[in-house]
């Protein structure tokens, strides 16, 4: 089934050779664009447009038209090409209408070579830009999708271009030649396509309709139904009487719905369609299963590590990715389809409301109520698409959680019942878990790839304090390997829950958030692997210290007062110098005996107490130059305490992944909007399972000839 996008939403793609299928209000110019990983163009030749319609993998329309047709051979683009950008423009001097929002919006389909639609995407919302991205094919992990943009541009060709990354002149004179081509005939004439039998994926909103079709499953379907409607759903275009408003289709396509099948270097090819008008589609998994109308297969159920990846370690980290991208899109699309309902209703209201004349009567009322009517429909509609995907993602995780390995379960579960100490490092780490407020129950475990390109601080600030008082952090992203979610900075939300929590309570819970997690780094690191160093200037971490000291996981005691903070900063700051005086060398055998060669793990407590000037600044240092060396800090600290330093602090802050040891709404996604909750992994109140996990690991230590102070 075709997945209608919305701006932002991204949907993969099955196939290499595909088309894409334009139809817009007016003629309009069609070109592509051939950029590199980061979006860049390498120069005017990665352009293809009426004036030069051929680049490797692609061609073009010569001329402006209201359809065009792209051909498109991913495989026969240049390996150094990431992202495929499709461009649409106003010709210039040839008539029809001077900006988009002039005319119907343009629709967008990326079809098979057989014509069946994989995606579509209206362009709404479009106002005075007269050249617009419309969608981008792009690379990821091997696999090709694509992905709705949407991105207008109202100083045109010219400033699109300079905003791909070509310089103002070339941009500018490309833009020229483009229109020029256009203007001067160079453009062939293209026949329009005769009509197939089966469907058409053509929706010219300018072409002449006939009946229309309702894409409401619960409307009756014959053998002559099309599966696409001619009729377009943006209010400024007339809608046949009979039309009404159908579903969205957004259902995951990374889910299968049929048993998986043995992995192969090349994809299997799609099953033939039938020749029998599709069934009214399945119900939510939330309801009551039916039984399958005959000649169908029944929909698998989810299964865990149903995803790329050379290990089972690799597909569970791909699949957990797949749940948070899907969810993620999911409330995208939910939240889109709501603020499209209520824009609706606002339009239609003032449409009412516009002519005092017609404000009063019953005709008025009968409109309003009409107006209102739809807005519920809409609703109800976006409501039942994101019950069913939901539950489909529920259903998924349900699955997929009690099939994690150690790094990446949660404490609860009883994989660390039977926990060994790892031989290799894991691919990645759990630090918590994720949730949004639209389905507070289903909750993506948060996995940071290791080693940890940045550190962490635990916000032991007062409750009030994360009510906006820091700034998100959006570039966990890069961290879980997201698209386009690096460094991006947002407001934070407020705590989660309403059970009130005092200043200590909050203090006590951050430093028992620290120790979980060095646990579980030491947990899931080859044994010897980690050295964990705690500085305590003032002792208070003590209590919740205790299971680390005890079972030998600190090799020292925790250092306090300045003259600890002074010996353990200068030791792993003198380790990072003389690491990267080797790495940049290539003389790793010239390092000293005597040097640690771990990963080390830093573990600071009530910052700022106990440190000065000196102090602060190597503490800074290993933020920024540790981490690529293999010396991580994790930091339990109040920001507020640290005022008297001002903005000396700043690039530390920002340096760090900011979480908390309470659920909050302060992760930003800067793609689609949301602001994640994050909630740390605790252990089960009267569970000894770190004990346990921590004895195991020191037990380990013991036979394979470690002890609390390394063989040199």
């Amino acid at each position: 089934m075709t997945a209608e996008l919305v701006r932002g939403q991204n949907h993969p793609l099955d196939r290499t050779r595909v088309e894409i299928r334009i139809a817009a209000g007016g003629p309009v110019v069609a070109g592509v664009t051939l950029a590199g990983e980061r979006g860049d163009l390498a120069g005017a030749e990665a352009v293809a447009h009426p004036g030069a319609p051929r680049r490797d993998g692609v061609e073009v329309p010569r001329q402006a038209a209201a359809e065009h047709r792209i051909a498109v051979d991913l495989d026969a683009v240049p390996a150094a090409v990431h992202r495929v950008s499709v461009l649409l423009a106003l010709p210039v001097g040839i008539g029809g209408p001077a900006v988009f929002g002039a005319a119907a919006a343009p629709f967008v389909a990326v079809t098979g070579l057989d014509g069946r639609e994989l995606a579509s995407y209206t362009l709404v919302d479009l106002d005075a830009e007269t050249a617009v991205v419309a969608v981008e094919l792009y690379r990821r992990q091997g696999a090709w999708k694509v992905r709705a943009v949407g991105q207008g541009y109202a100083g045109g060709l010219a400033a699109l271009l300079q905003d791909q990354g070509l310089p103002q002149a070339t941009g500018t004179g490309l833009a020229s030649e483009i229109q020029a081509a256009v203007r001067s005939g160079h453009a062939r004439s293209v026949p329009v396509p005769t009509a197939s039998p089966g469907p058409s994926p053509s929706r010219n909103p300018a072409a002449p309709s006939g009946p229309a079709v309702s894409r409401n499953p619960a409307a009756p379907s014959g053998p002559a139904a099309s599966s696409d409607s001619a009729a377009s759903s943006d209010p400024a275009v007339p809608l046949a009487p009979a039309a009404s408003p159908g579903p969205v289709d957004y259902r995951h396509p990374k889910r299968r719905t049929s048993p998986p099948q043995p992995r192969q270097d090349v994809p299997a090819a799609p099953s033939p369609t039938p020749a029998t008008p599709a069934p009214t589609p399945a119900p939510p998994l939330a309801s009551t299963p039916t039984a399958p109308p005959p000649g169908e297969a029944r929909p698998a159920g989810p299964v865990a590590g149903d995803a790329a990846g050379r290990t089972p370690e690799e597909r569970l980290y791909n699949q957990v990715w797949g749940m948070f991208e899907d969810l993620s899109r999911t409330v995208a699309a939910y939240r889109s389809a709501m603020d499209f309902a209520q824009s609706r209703l606002a339009k239609e209201l003032d449409t009412v409301n516009a002519d005092p004349r017609n404000r009063m009567g019953a005709a008025a009322e009968a409109a309003r109520a009409a107006a209102h009517d739809k807005h519920a429909r809409l609703a109800a509609q976006a409501r039942e698409v994101l019950d069913r995907d939901l539950a489909q993602l529920t259903a998924e995780a349900e699955v997929v959680e009690p099939a994690l390995p150690p790094a990446f379960a949660a404490w609860s579960s009883p994989v660390w019942q039977g926990y060994r100490p790892p031989e290799e490092y894991p691919t990645a780490v759990r630090l918590g878990d994720l949730r949004l407020p639209e389905c507070p129950d289903l909750r993506i475990p948060m996995l940071v790839r290791l080693p940890m390109n940045r550190g962490l601080w635990i916000d032991s600030g007062r409750p009030e304090t994360f009510a906006g008082a820091e700034t998100a952090d959006g570039a966990f992203g890069s961290g879980f390997d997201l698209d386009g979610l690096e460094g991006i900075d947002g407001l934070g939300g407020g705590p989660d829950g309403t059970e009130p929590l005092d200043a200590a309570e909050v203090r006590r819970r951050a430093v028992d958030t620290a120790v979980t997690l060095a646990a579980r780094l030491l947990a899931v690191h080859p044994v010897g692997e980690l050295t964990v160093h705690v500085i305590d200037p003032a002792g208070s971490a003590a209590p919740a210290l205790a299971p680390l000291l005890e079972t030998g996981a600190l090799r020292e005691p925790p250092a306090a007062g300045a003259q600890g903070v002074t010996a353990v900063l200068g030791e792993l700051t003198r380790r990072v110098d003389l690491v990267q005086m080797a790495v940049r060398n290539q003389a790793a055998e010239a390092l000293p005996p005597d040097l640690d060669t771990a990963e080390q793990l830093l573990i600071v407590h009530d910052f700022p107490h106990g440190f000065d000037d000196r102090a602060v600044n190597q503490l800074r240092y290993l933020a920024d130059e540790g981490p690529s060396v293999g010396v991580h800090l994790l930091m339990v600290a109040d920001r507020t305490e640290a005022r008297e330093y001002g903005p000396v602090l700043d690039p530390l802050w920002r340096s760090l992944l900011r979480v908390t040891p309470v659920p909050d709404a302060h992760l930003a996604d800067p793609w689609v909007g949301h602001a994640w909750t994050y909630e740390p992994s605790r252990v089960p109140d009267g569970s000894r399972v770190l004990r346990k996990v921590l004895g195991d690991l020191a037990e380990a230590r013991r036979s394979q000839g470690h002890s609390r102070t390394r063989e040199r």
